[in-house]
């Protein structure tokens, strides 16, 4: 049996718009640096989410709110370890 299912949102970020939300939640000062003579990134890959809008589905957890969550937890479990 299936425990998660992938779902989108709609929204599309770039590569740079997601490792800079990173960034930010984690607070890391670093400078993030970028390949400019390498492509983009992947080719975008935006989730078709029309059947679950159909459905009434919707998201209401953003990308940063959901960072800012996971990293929570993530850093909890260092200090319970």
């Amino acid at each position: 049996m299936l425990s998660h299912i992938n779902v989108g949102t709609g929204t599309d970020v770039t590569i740079r718009e997601l490792a800079e939300t990173v960034q930010d939640v984690v607070e890391f000062k670093g400078e993030l640096l970028f390949d400019p003579t390498k492509p983009d990134g992947t080719p975008r890959k935006l989730m078709d989410v029309t059947l679950l809008s159909n459905l009434g589905w919707k998201s209401h957890t953003s990308l940063r709110d959901g960072l800012l969550h996971s990293y929570a937890d993530f850093v909890k479990s260092l200090v319970v370890s």
